[in-house]
């Protein structure tokens, strides 16, 4: 089947109105042009399809984390370390390379020259500009966690954040906890999202007040949960649905002169080893990447290829408790 062939230079240059040259200054980031020119130049090439993908040959995936914006490295964070190599050797047995893609990539404007088969995003946000850029040139696309503005035909893979948080909860309040907070993302990505309301939930059901605590990476001696953790009406429990929440609560646990788990019981969801050998050994949630990163790159070369049989929606990969003594029933 013959392609049809994309948009010229021609024609962007006549749909932004601005000249061939301007068009070729802002696809290649040269010349002296404005920077809202430049943006509306080449919003219009994506619009219109240019640098659309033709019949595959470089067989190269790309992997991009586009929860948060600006540059950070994602690849220190346990979960998208592991999420990147499971990736990359489930690409090499398809045959295919797989580029990792810097996080402040993703809210860039030129999305239109880059040179994949398909993308795996992960974490996903509600108006993502990646996502968007890519949709339009018609790059197969699956993601790791549910996309923040999904379209019939998408495929992604995730865990029932829902389930877990629910067993998280269960879990400390048979160990004797009775004021359980959540130290849950200050994102839109749907994990964040999707463990706040299933925590709201729980609390409504059990007439408990939600206490939640908004996470921030910097903060490595956890004094966000100062206020938490203070007075006779204190958490007695906190779940952290972030990798490093569990070692901030320990730094603060010990800033109060509290003792984990005997006045303070942990959870944390991390991918990290280190927390089996905290003192004490943090419980953890483990997400699963590698099955996740496998599954995923499955579905996407199987819709490169136009072999999946996978129906729309999501995958579901199963997630695993991994209690120890952070999290233990205490008895004086």
């Amino acid at each position: 089947m013959s392609r049809v062939p994309g948009p010229r230079l021609t024609d962007i240059a006549r749909a932004a109105e601005v000249s061939t040259a301007t068009v070729s200054h802002a696809l290649n980031g040269t010349g002296r042009i404005g920077e809202a020119t430049r943006r509306r130049v080449r919003e219009t090439a994506t619009r219109l399809g240019y640098g659309a993908p033709g019949p595959r040959s470089g067989r190269t995936l790309g992997v991009a984390v586009t929860t948060f914006p600006g540059a950070w490295n994602y690849t220190e964070v346990a979960y998208f370390s592991r999420v990147v190599t499971a990736a990359t050797s489930a690409a090499h047995a398809r045959g295919y390379a797989l580029t990792t893609f810097p996080a402040d990539r993703a809210a860039d404007d030129s999305w239109h020259g880059l040179s994949v088969d398909g993308m795996l995003i992960v974490d996903s946000p509600r108006g993502d500009p990646m996502v968007r850029a890519l949709r339009a040139r018609g790059i197969p696309l699956v993601f790791d966690g549910a996309p923040g503005d999904p379209r019939p035909g998408d495929r992604w893979v995730d865990n029932d954040h829902g389930a877990t948080t629910h067993e998280v909860l269960d879990h400390l309040t048979a160990s004797g906890a009775r004021r359980i907070a959540l130290q849950s993302g200050n994102g839109d990505e749907h994990y964040a999202r999707a463990v706040t309301a299933a925590y709201t939930g729980w609390c409504a059901r059990h007439g408990t007040a939600p206490r939640i605590v908004p996470f921030e990476v910097a903060d490595g001696q956890g004094h966000a949960f100062d206020a938490l953790l203070r007075g006779p009406d204190r958490a007695d429990a906190v779940y952290a649905a972030y990798d490093p929440g569990g070692r901030q609560l320990l730094a603060a646990a010990a800033r109060h002169g509290l003792r984990v788990p005997a006045d303070l019981r942990v959870v944390c969801a991390s991918e990290d080893p280190g927390y089996a050998v905290t003192v004490p050994p943090v419980t953890t949630v483990t997400l699963d990447p590698e099955r996740t990163a496998r599954a995923a790159v499955r579905l996407l070369v199987d819709q490169i290829e136009g072999t999946c049989r996978t129906p729309p929606g999501p995958v579901v990969v199963p997630s695993a408790l991994l209690g120890r003594a952070s999290s233990a029933a205490y008895a004086e």
